[in-house]
């Protein structure tokens, strides 16, 4: 083949026995290798084919305009070439044929939405691990396979080293796996290949309109993913209209759809599995599961937040419709291992108590008024600390902004990751949705950089006070004009209540 590219998919069984892996970056190639050369935003990969070549490459998959590249280089005799017009959409395919993956792969359970899906998958792998399974994860936070971490930038990998990661985890035993599908890596078809045995939705909220354009486009998104293409089943949470919709395109399609309804029911709502008996408990809840049909469970949580109650419930029903039978799971609840209380790095972690201080990831105008709503009590303040991302959806700034007054006694406003704007006109609109908003008695300020707008907040709080520094979550850099610092919410917390508030905070504005 080497010197006349093969179109399509007929060439890929000629040259599968010689190749290993897959890669898109010629920097990483191994030897045996196929090169993914695609069409980038700034460059395409074919002119990076020489350095994936030097490295080893057995083969390389591109389009069209990538062989006239390689052509022009006078490579296309080096190695067999497969062309064809959308190189990312047979990706997966490529991959699950030189991995393996689709034969090897664990019984996987997806979870996508706005909001909880990192949550999710950790309560899934929870549940799963007291059910005596050796478990996987994907996600946000980090990718685990059985008990051994494996690095990722991203929130689902790219599909070569996704089908890569199945197999690594079918080698280390694990039977069964969570994941976190976002919605770009449903757009840039990452997930290609793979089938799921239960995929569930939590919710749609405003967010990734920079990358979507609109809630129905972003709606699409995600509902790729309950399609026969990667779903056997799907678990849709009903509470909004954009599940609603969802549970019957899912289920026009021919994907068997259960409904889940979390929230109290309207007059005329109904669904094939809703929460009930929602009793607080600390800081926690306890919680009802009940089917259509009457069968019913019993369930609590330690998470923070009636949010959690949500993602519990989901997590619940995906194993029961993925086949665990409901003595079994509620067997796994009642035990002493509490598998609905995992450790979620930066989803309502508490960091500090008297006073109490909570860091959460929620970084878009619904994820922030459920935080704030579930750390409200009867005594003491809501001190919230934070910022917006920089060259991302400016819509939301303000609406943040203006929800923050609404549901605090005190706003800080300061930096999240101002990437490459600058810092304090971020600040300055969602300070003015905070203005807007004309709360009386609430206390607005804006302090920079972030950990002194954290110190600020632990000095001011009383022993009943809450402080939600809310955001970043998990996240320990922060990007400012292409240079990665090193700041971690959680560490600052302690830091500044360690050392016991020292007052070093840089107040730009108060009012």
């Amino acid at each position: 083949m080497g010197g006349t590219p093969a179109e399509g998919m007929s060439a890929v069984a000629l040259d599968a026995a010689r190749v290993h892996g897959v890669c898109l970056d010629s920097r990483a190639v191994q030897p045996g290798d196929l090169y993914a050369a695609l069409p980038g935003a700034k460059s395409h990969g074919a002119r990076f084919a020489k350095g994936a070549l030097d490295r080893g490459a057995a083969a390389i998959v591109t389009d069209p305009r990538g062989v006239e590249q390689l052509r022009e280089a006078d490579l296309l005799s080096a190695v067999p070439v497969l062309v064809t017009q959308d190189p990312r959409a047979v990706l997966g395919a490529l991959s699950a044929a030189v991995y393996q993956s689709h034969t090897l792969a664990p019984e996987t359970f997806a979870v996508t939405g706005t909001n909880g899906k990192t949550t999710t998958t950790y309560l899934l792998r929870s549940l799963l691990s007291a059910l005596g399974c050796t478990t996987g994860l994907i996600g946000t936070i980090e990718i685990l396979a059985g008990e051994e971490p494996i690095p990722s930038v991203l929130t689902t990998p790219e599909a070569p080293q996704l089908h890569a990661l199945m197999s690594r985890m079918a080698q280390a035993g694990v039977s069964s796996a969570a994941m976190e599908v976002s919605s770009h890596s449903l757009e840039f078809r990452r997930v290609a290949g793979l089938r799921f045995a239960v995929s569930g939705f939590t919710n749609l909220t405003q967010d990734h309109l920079d990358l979507h354009g609109s809630m129905e486009e972003y709606l699409a998104a995600k509902a790729r993913l309950f399609t026969p293409e990667y779903s056997d089943r799907a678990v849709v949470s009903v509470d909004d209209q954009w599940g609603q919709a969802l549970a019957v395109t899912s289920a026009d399609l021919g994907v068997p759809t259960a409904t889940l309804l979390t929230r109290p029911a309207r007059a005329g709502e109904s669904a094939d599995w809703m929460v009930t008996d929602v009793s607080r408990v600390g800081l926690g809840h306890r919680f009802g599961v009940r089917h259509r049909d009457g069968r019913s469970l019993m369930a609590g949580t330690e998470l923070p937040g009636a949010f959690n109650v949500s993602n519990a419930a989901l997590a619940l029903v995906m194993l029961l419709e993925g086949g665990v039978s409901l003595e079994t799971l509620q067997a796994a609840l009642d035990s002493e291992d509490a598998p609905l209380t995992p450790s979620v790095p930066g989803r309502m972690q508490v960091v500090h108590t008297h006073p109490t201080a909570i860091v959460d990831f929620a970084h878009n105008p619904d994820a922030l008024v459920r935080a704030l709503e579930s750390v409200r009590t009867d005594q003491g303040r809501v001190i919230v600390v934070f910022g917006a991302t920089g060259e991302r959806d400016t819509s939301k700034r303000p609406i943040m902004g203006e929800l923050a007054a609404r549901h605090s006694d005190v706003v800080i406003v300061t930096d999240d990751d101002p990437h490459g704007e600058e810092p304090g006109g971020i600040r300055a609109q969602v300070m003015q949705g905070a203005r807007d908003a004309a709360v009386p008695g609430v206390e607005l300020l804006e302090v920079a950089p972030r950990a002194d707008a954290i110190a600020a907040a632990a000095r001011m709080a009383g022993e009943h006070d809450v402080i939600l520094v809310a955001g970043r979550g998990h996240e320990v850099w922060q990007e400012v004009k292409g240079v990665n610092l090193a700041l971690d919410d959680r560490e600052e917390l302690r830091r500044a209540f360690g050392n016991g508030v020292s007052d070093s905070s840089s107040r730009i504005d108060t009012e």
